[in-house]
């Protein structure tokens, strides 16, 4: 089926697979798809290549190789990856080159965005800047709650209420995993004309508390408690949007 694509169409194609297009273009190009049996096609081929290598059985790694690597993670500074006249040397050294890598890379990180002393606002604003950053705000793209929240329930077993407020002028455009403070967060995110809306999660079994604004390094935020959760909605959007916003989402939320 690929053969019908243009060189643009296949680029695009293989971007919007890797999570690469931001969301609106993401949105554009998804509903390109569902009217194009060619570029449907070329997209379940791509994804079926790769469910089969995931799919391939994996080497048994050691746990002393495994010890090794951590102790190298824990205390290199740097990481130098091996030249290209090694690479003969085996896979062996080069997978473990890209495993201290992403490991020093995640400390480092962590170390960087997660400073001793922030406040939790100021981790959640800059967590909300990050991801206007990105290439897309959210790691699952979708407007359906069916969707988003199975996605975070499978990677932290928790997931709040997931409504999409689009008939009210606020947009679900999926969700994402956000880790503050070497803690993991169900975030949702919603979009409001060209506002971006971040809703951390943060699992409590605190009474309900009513809605509160406050803001945090040139962000508003307003924080609620209900369900089960925490929640901070973090956006540049004016306060009475903001505040608004959570209204609909607390009325939509106790919808069974």
């Amino acid at each position: 089926m690929t053969r019908n694509l243009s060189e643009q169409d296949r680029a695009t194609l293989n971007a919007f697979v890797d999570g690469e297009l931001d969301a609106r273009e993401a949105m554009a190009f998804a509903s390109r798809i569902a009217t194009d049996p060619v570029l449907a096609a070329a997209r379940e081929e791509i994804e079926a290549t790769r469910d089969a290598v995931r799919a391939l059985d994996r080497p048994a790694v050691s746990p002393e190789f495994l010890a090794q690597i951590d102790a190298l993670a824990a205390t290199a500074p740097t990481v130098v990856m091996p030249a290209a006249s090694h690479w003969a040397e085996g896979w062996q050294k080069i997978a473990a080159a890209v495993v201290i890598t992403a490991l020093v890379a995640s400390s480092a990180t962590s170390y960087l965005v997660s400073p001793r002393g922030a406040s939790f606002e100021s981790l959640v604003a800059d967590a909300h800047r990050r991801s206007l950053l990105a290439t897309s705000p959210v790691d699952v793209l979708s407007s359906d709650r069916h969707t988003v929240k199975p996605w975070l329930d499978a990677r932290l077993g928790i997931s709040p209420a997931a409504p999409d407020l689009a008939g009210l002028g606020f947009s679900l455009l999926g969700g994402r995993v956000e880790v503050l403070n070497q803690e993991t967060f169900p975030t949702l995110v919603y979009r409001h004309n060209e506002h971006t809306i971040s809703v951390f999660a943060r699992p409590r079994t605190a009474a309900t508390v009513a809605p509160a604004p406050l803001a945090s390094s040139g962000y508003n935020m307003v924080e609620w408690s209900g369900g089960g959760f925490a929640f901070t909605a973090v956006s540049d959007l004016e306060m009475d949007e903001l505040v608004t916003f959570v209204a609909e989402y607390q009325s939509a939320s106790t919808i069974k």
